[in-house]
């Protein structure tokens, strides 16, 4: 593969790790739904890829694993100079501080634009108050060409309390393939799940079980919705999809309270659209966010959503529209709504399909594609570059 001689500009996509998550998967639809004839693709992970490259069905993307071990990437300098004087991207856009000092060795090859995306937020810093966060970023802002915020509160902290100009952000919203996640057209069944419609009310979640994810609370909030309402116990039920530390936190709490046989935690599954099909309502119960996939996807399947008030899910959940909205970290608030919506059909009926029209009008995949493109050609256009 001859990239250097492609006349195509070369965006490389630069993050910490590309594994499973919202943040690769947005990479991962970029890659794939942008115009083939117009851009070519590289992604660097700074430390490793793994088999989740194989979502990019792109033959022409190179992948390069830089095995970066822990600390500040000074010490990978010179390799990435060297990288991106080999590959001669045009665009480096870098994703989530633990890439962002990237900036300075593409400045140093000559690469014309670095974009720099915020996608949100860990258990270090989850109101973006940590004051060496903002520091880090301003002294490596003045590399950066241009920024993408994935919400209204990262483009306000980036404005606010990075104090980068507001010329230089652009907010984007996720999109989400509505196609690949739609309404189930029946009472559909999922691989392995011991749960049922209609004799079942099925309450769930996917995503990595990590503390930032906070599945821990939602295993509480699931045993208090028992506990408030005894009744439910013969219909509602648990599925926590993912692989993490807090898998087996919340299995034995479930195991504590007796209700381990009411729940399915199967770990990491690939048949996601399907999972999100078999539910009646999704939940995120999520520390910090930026633009969640998963409640994008949760919508787009027609699902009434519960998450926490966090990050950008108030951009995406208009409350008691499409769902509801409750504090972090709040196992009673959350058990509430679940017997709500557990014993108002309707109700979540009629919030499911308020949330899919949100996604057919508000973030299609198309609307991403176009805005990032716009972006990418906005830039170019800038330092005098031909797309």
């Amino acid at each position: 593969m001859t990239l250097g001689r492609d006349p195509r500009p070369l965006i490389a996509h630069v993050m910490f790790r590309f594994g499973i998550g919202g943040l690769e998967n947005g990479v991962v639809n970029l890659i794939n739904e942008l115009p083939r004839e117009v851009y070519r693709h590289a992604v660097i992970a700074l430390t490793e890829i793994t088999d989740f490259r194989q979502r990019i069905v792109r033959d022409d993307v190179q992948f390069v694993a830089l095995q970066k071990p822990p600390g500040h990437a000074l010490w990978i300098y010179p390799e990435l100079f060297r990288l991106f004087r080999k590959l001669r991207p045009t665009i480096v856009h870098s994703r989530n501080l633990g890439s962002l000092e990237v900036v300075v060795p593409a400045w140093a090859a000559g690469v014309p634009v670095r974009i720099h995306g915020e996608h949100g937020r860990d258990v270090g810093d989850l109101d973006g108050s940590n004051k060496k966060n903002q520091s880090i970023r301003r002294i490596y802002g003045p590399f950066v060409t241009h920024f993408i915020a994935l919400s209204r509160d990262l483009e306000e902290y980036l404005v606010g309390r990075v104090g980068v100009s507001s010329e230089k952000v652009t907010q984007i919203y996720n999109g989400v393939d509505a196609r690949r996640f739609h309404r189930a057209n029946a009472a559909e069944s999922v691989a392995g799940c011991p749960f049922h419609h209609p004799e079942h009310w099925i309450v769930g979640t996917v995503g990595r079980m990590q503390a930032v994810k906070d599945q821990v609370t939602l295993a509480k909030a699931f045993i208090r919705a028992l506990e408030l309402e005894p009744g439910l116990r013969s219909r509602l039920r648990l599925v926590m999809v993912g692989e993490g530390p807090l898998r087996l936190l919340a299995q034995e709490m479930l195991d504590r309270a007796g209700v381990s046989d009411l729940a399915w935690l199967p770990g990491e599954r690939s048949d996601v659209p399907e999972v999100m099909r078999g539910l009646n309502c999704f939940v995120l119960p999520s520390l910090a966010e930026g633009i969640s996939n998963t409640i994008l996807e949760a919508m787009a399947s027609g699902l009434p959503v519960i998450a926490t008030e966090v990050g950008g899910n108030a951009d995406l959940v208009l409350a008691e529209k499409t769902g509801v909205l409750v504090p972090a970290a709040d196992a009673e608030s959350m058990s509430r709504c679940i017997v709500r919506l557990a014993n108002d059909s309707d109700l979540a009926r009629s919030m499911g399909l308020a949330g899919r029209h949100e996604v057919e009008q508000r973030f299609c995949m198309d609307s991403m594609l176009q805005a990032y493109r716009g972006v990418y050609d906005r830039m170019l256009h800038l330092k005098g570059c031909t797309v």
